[in-house]
């Protein structure tokens, strides 16, 4: 029986282990370019965890090479990005076992949506190639700001706030729960602790029912 408790899920090391293979490819497509400056992107990209890939490009342009780009070159790196993150990404081995153990033992029992800073057509693909898709009622990503994914979900389904959480692993996420009101809880990151209303070092014997 479900309850009235909805839970928002972070994707990218929450409920996959993606951060390494995620490293590789802004590596691999930005691979012509000054080693350095690619390393300024990868620090920035592991600092803000939560924000989307086309921001990263326009940021590695804009903030470290000191230059302007397109939408439509946006479009053409986030596009070789997301070829890459399709082919390496759908391996079993990179679930966080953790997590996914939790979703599948509790889906019928909350409301399971995914918001996620990932693209949101590559993160369905990935869903449904890791037979994850069926345990989530949507599952949402970039280019929409995840503020905004938040914001449009709690409306769509006339989510109660006070009933409604999300959990993360980047200030990105607690940012979102924040600016929607809603709970935020940390995991996997443990510069998260005392930031929102908790911290799960384990999801298992989580129990969001109060």
């Amino acid at each position: 029986m479900i309850t009235n408790k909805n839970i928002l899920w972070d994707f990218d090391g929450v409920i996959l282990d993606s951060m390494p293979v995620r490293d590789w490819g802004f590596e691999e497509i930005f691979k012509d370019f000054d080693t350095e400056q690619v390393a300024e992107l990868l620090k920035y990209h592991r600092a803000n965890g939560g924000l989307s890939r086309y921001v990263k490009i326009r940021y590695f342009y804009e903030n470290i090479l000191g230059e302007s780009i397109t939408e439509e070159k946006v479009m053409l790196y986030a596009e070789k990005f997301s070829v890459l993150m399709k082919k390496e990404l759908t391996n079993p081995k990179n679930l966080i076992l953790d997590a996914v153990s939790f979703i599948k033992s509790n889906y019928q029992k909350y409301h399971f949506h995914i918001v996620s800073g990932s693209d949101g057509e590559e993160l369905r693909f990935l869903c449904k190639e890791l037979g994850l898709s069926s345990y989530f009622i949507s599952i949402h990503g970039s280019p929409t700001p995840k503020k905004q994914l938040v914001e449009t979900l709690l409306e769509k389904h006339n989510y109660n706030k006070a009933s409604t959480c999300l959990i993360g692993d980047s200030m990105n996420d607690y940012d979102a729960a924040e600016f929607n009101e809603i709970e935020f809880y940390g995991y996997n990151n443990l510069q998260l602790k005392g930031i929102g209303n908790g911290y799960i070092e384990k999801l298992e014997g989580f129990n969001y029912i109060k």
